[in-house]
C-alpha cells in the first residue's frame, strides 16, 4: 500500500512558478513509477508527467516542468516554470506498482487528493 499527499499549489501569475510536492507512505516506494495527472473542470484527467525507468512529459508542459525524485525521504517533485493560464487544474500524485513511468491513467494504482494550481492571466 502507497498513500500519497500532494502539496505546494497554490494561485500564480502567468509567466510565474511553482513546484508541486508528493509525499509517499511506504518502505517499498523507490520501486513504484510515479506520475503527476491534472484535471481541469469539466475536462478529462490527463496526464501531466511520469518518473520511473526514464521520464516522460506531456508535449503541453514539455520544456517547462520538471519532474524529480528523492527516494530517501519518498518524495516527488512537480517544478512548473512559465506557466499559462491553460495550467489551471487539479494536480495529483499517482504511483504504479512497476518500474516504467506510464502515460495512462488506468496503469496508476494509487492516488492523492489532489493539490489546486490557479494559473491568472
Amino acid at each position: 500500500q502507497v498513500q500519497l499527499v500532494e502539496s505546494g499549489g497554490g494561485l500564480v501569475q502567468a509567466g510565474g512558478s511553482l513546484k508541486l510536492s508528493c509525499a509517499a507512505s511506504g518502505r517499498t516506494f523507490s520501486r513504484y513509477a510515479v506520475g503527476w495527472f491534472r484535471q481541469a473542470p469539466g475536462k478529462e484527467r490527463e496526464f501531466v508527467a511520469a518518473i520511473g525507468i526514464g521520464t516522460a512529459y506531456a508535449d503541453s508542459v514539455q520544456g517547462r516542468f520538471t519532474i524529480s525524485r528523492d527516494n530517501a525521504k519518498n518524495m516527488v517533485y512537480l517544478i512548473m516554470n512559465s506557466l499559462k493560464p491553460e495550467d489551471t487544474a487539479v494536480y495529483y500524485c499517482a504511483a504504479r506498482n512497476g518500474p516504467w513511468a506510464k502515460l495512462v491513467r488506468e496503469e496508476y494504482d494509487y492516488w492523492g487528493q489532489g493539490t489546486q494550481v490557479t494559473v491568472s492571466s
